[in-house]
């Protein structure tokens, strides 16, 4: 019987090949579209779950008012680690990471790396193997390091890494101790290529005991036994127990949540990443219901050709058992057949999504877990696939369907109509969802940044740089190839440090105020374009004492309160500075956010960072020649490594920009599919209403009169889903434009933009069907009963 089936399937697949190619490919485009949805959210949620102790290991935040509200932030004092290890019984082991770039050189191979310090503790918390090596001491020594495989082939090529030597910068000769199993692309550690001892900050004096200084990630391994609940019970008053801060928290954040839930809101976990998981959940849920439907609304569309055939079977003796499972086993054939296709277009097209999501997602084809879910996949899709078809066309009764009489096709309500009209709500709320994310991510390009990023660039502060800073900088600007000089704590595209540490004549001692920290050495206004409010820029040469001036941005000086900035003292960071300037606000951090108070400090602070603003009169190409000429000849064993501004703040937009051309992607994916569920509903339509067209013609009907009265039901069920999908799409964005606060409004354009584009879409797939059922001969029509 099974094989009997089998050929009855083959042989319909065969006989309607047109509607065959459309039902597998609606169906493999929707399989396959949720297949890089799945992988993607199987990689987000994974982040980090494959350590052995996950369910122990926990990262510490800190928690404290600012600005009135309660702030939680992971960064925290280099002792905290150590302490807790110490006095805490409840902690096993602790571990600190401070994230570290230096240049590695191996004979003549020079290779600038990312990677971090860390305490010993780290590589037996985790769950990072090591191809050689021992977990257990390999970060034990001072100047030993551990570096991955992927590093150890740069450096070594095939030869082993273990106890040779590396030069880290230009004078720290490092042992290999370790060689470590290249980390899996689902890890928060993923970008560091190398671990180095912490013991070795304390050597060259990275290390300090200051509670207010927050920094590093410290991360606890709770003994077995002990809750979250307990820890963050007994680590609460970690900052108050040691130091003379009263007025910061401690709790532990678990593993599992540090991926998908990492926003806090007043103190509480409000959500995060998990926010665009559920996103893309719903849309792989519905583009693969939408596949279905489409196969659905494809084989009701051809039931009048099988409803002579399952009148017969019923008639000779078949059960509605047997005629439904029939019509399951077509439809889970096509679907294998669609899922097969699907996973050799998923093949093809990983190279591009990975490059899109920035992932390095795989298809892991040798795990039988993978072929058994697959395999799953392709039953559940065969099965709600052919569900409707297989009990509507098993549902016939023989004396009617022998007799030629049928439901009609043009009732107000029929469950195909319902189902277009689900796919058309998802794909226009898609498209609703497209147009406003895009716009939100303009409005927020667009924004002033408060500076002049063209032709501005930067380099790291490495090797003998600082040492010969005064000598750069002068040989820079004579060979014309720069405008301006100036150094900096960090990137003007970045905030790496922040302090409450401030007071001024007439603050308010009980609050607390939180300010960005920018250090210069001089002509920061010049370098970076900003726009001067009131006063001048630092200028160490025409104003000596300006080593500890301080400019401050329109926001600082609205927070403190000045009329007159300029001659202020502001105490903070062990000295009196003095205000010679005010600047407009510009751009730190986030586009989307507001301007954070900033205070700019003078040379007495710390310096990463020199910027330069290049000569515009002359290409950029011979101007970064000549500067590079110039550090090579004074930091000879560095390569000469360059930033642009412009490109590392269009970084800023990078999940937006990723958010919104997936939306777009899928809902382009979905209104195909949407448009093969129209195309067979204006199929069956057409097909069930054959006479009636051939009677209308016989009476005088035009071929456009009679191609506007079958196109005129699917303009309907566009406008009805339209209605439908307008206050979900609205009510969708406007909840995700809160999370930004300088954020686009929604127009009422935006819908009628949608509107037009759904009816024309419409129009251009049902208008073929209608045509051709228009201009068909009525006569041969007739004739056939």
């Amino acid at each position: 019987m099974i094989r009997n089936y089998l050929k009855i399937a083959w042989r319909n697949l065969l006989r309607n090949k047109g509607f065959s190619l459309i039902n597998i490919a609606g169906l493999a485009i929707g399989m396959a579209s949720a297949i890089l949805i799945l992988l993607w959210i199987q990689n987000e949620i994974s982040y980090d779950q494959f350590h052995t102790k996950k369910d122990r290991l926990y990262v510490m935040y800190n928690r404290s008012v600012f600005d009135g509200k309660l702030w939680c932030w992971q960064s925290t004092p280099k002792i905290m680690g150590p302490t807790m290890k110490m006095s805490y019984s409840q902690v096993e082991e602790t571990s600190r990471i401070n994230q570290a770039t230096f240049l590695f050189t191996v004979g003549e191979k020079h290779l600038t790396v990312r990677g971090a310090f860390t305490d010993p503790g780290f590589l037996t918390m985790f769950s990072f193997p090591l191809i050689n090596g021992d977990s257990k001491t390999a970060l034990k020594n001072t100047q030993t390091v551990v570096i991955t495989e992927k590093l150890s082939k740069k450096l070594f090529g095939n030869d082993n890494a273990m106890g040779k030597t590396v030069k880290i910068d230009s004078n720290a000769y490092f042992t290999v101790t370790g060689v470590m199993k290249d980390q899996p692309n689902n890890t928060r550690f993923q970008d560091f290529e190398y671990f180095m001892p912490w013991s070795y900050m304390k050597k060259i004096g990275w290390d300090e005991n200051n509670w207010g200084n927050n920094s590093v990630q410290t991360y606890v391994l709770l003994k077995p036994g002990v809750t979250e609940t307990a820890a963050n019970k007994a680590f609460l008053n970690i900052t108050r127990t040691h130091s003379d801060i009263k007025d910061i928290d401690q709790f532990v954040h678990p593993i599992s949540k540090w991926r998908l839930y990492s926003k806090f809101e007043n103190g509480k976990i409000t959500g995060g990443r998990i926010e665009i998981v559920r996103l893309f959940s719903v849309i792989a849920i519905f583009i693969l219901l939408i596949a279905c439907i489409n196969f659905m609304n494809l084989s009701t569309a051809r039931s009048e050709k099988r409803a002579r055939e399952v009148g017969i079977r019923k008639v000779v003796g078949a059960q509605k058992g047997s005629l439904v499972g029939q019509f399951l086993g077509e439809s889970i054939i096509i679907s294998l057949i669609s899922g097969i296709i699907a996973l050799v277009v998923v093949q093809l097209s990983l190279k591009g999504f990975n490059a899109l999501t920035d992932k390095e997602l795989f298809i892991p084809y040798s795990s039988l877990f993978f072929w058994l879910i697959s395999l799953g996949f392709v039953l559940f899709t065969g099965i709600v696939a052919g569900s409707y078809p297989a009990f509507y066309l098993s549902s016939y009764r023989p004396v009617k369907v022998l007799k030629g009489t049928f439901k009609a096709a043009h009732a107000l309500v029929t469950p195909r109509k319902v189902l277009v009209i689900l796919q058309f709500t998802f794909a226009i709320a898609l498209i609703i969802c497209t147009i406003i994310i895009q716009r939100q991510i303009n409005h927020a390009q667009q924004r002033d940044l408060g500076y002049n990023k063209n032709n501005l660039a930067y380099v790291f502060m490495t090797g003998e740089v600082e040492k010969h800073y005064t000598a750069i900088k002068n040989e820079m600007l004579a060979s014309n190839a720069v405008t301006a000089v100036t150094k900096t704590s960090a990137p003007m595209t970045e905030g790496w440090s922040d302090s409450w540490d401030y007071s001024w004549k007439g603050k308010n001692t009980t609050e607390k105020l939180d300010f960005d920290i920018y250090n210069t050495d001089g002509d920061f206004v010049k370098t970076m374009g900003l726009k001067l409010v009131t006063g001048r820029d630092i200028d160490l040469k025409a104003f000596p004492s300006d080593s500890t001036a301080m400019i401050l941005n329109e926001a600082a000086v609205k927070t403190m309160g000045f009329k007159n900035a300029i001659g202020q003292i502001v105490k903070g960071q062990g000295r009196d500075w003095h205000v010679v300037g005010v600047i407009k606000d510009f751009i730190l951090s986030s586009p989307y956010e507001p301007v954070k108070q900033m205070v700019i400090q003078g040379p007495s602070g710390w310096f990463n960072v020199i910027h330069f603003k290049l000569n515009d009169n002359a290409s950029t190409e011979n101007n970064l020649k000549k500067i590079e000429a110039v550090f090579k000849k004074y930091n000879p064993d560095y390569p000469f490594e360059y930033n642009f501004i412009d490109e590392a703040y269009s970084k800023k937009f990078r999940d937006e920009q990723r958010i919104g051309t997936l939306a777009a992607l899928f809902a382009g994916l979905t209104i195909v599919i949407s448009c093969l569920g129209l195309f067979a509903l204006a199929a069956y339509m057409a097909e069930n209403r054959i006479k009636e067209i051939g009677v209308r013609k016989v009476l005088g009907a035009s071929v456009s009169g009679l191609a506007v009265l079958l196109s005129k039901d699917f303009l309907k069920l566009v406008l009805i889903s339209f209605a439908i999908a307008s206050p979900i799409a609205w009510w969708a964005m406007h909840k995700w434009l809160q999370d930004y606060t300088y954020r686009v409004s929604i127009s009422w354009w935006i819908f009628a933009i949608t509107g037009i584009i759904s009816m024309a879409i419409a129009v251009a797939t049902v208008s073929f069907q209608a045509l051709r059922a228009a201009r068909a001969n009525p006569v041969k029509n007739l004739r056939t009963e």
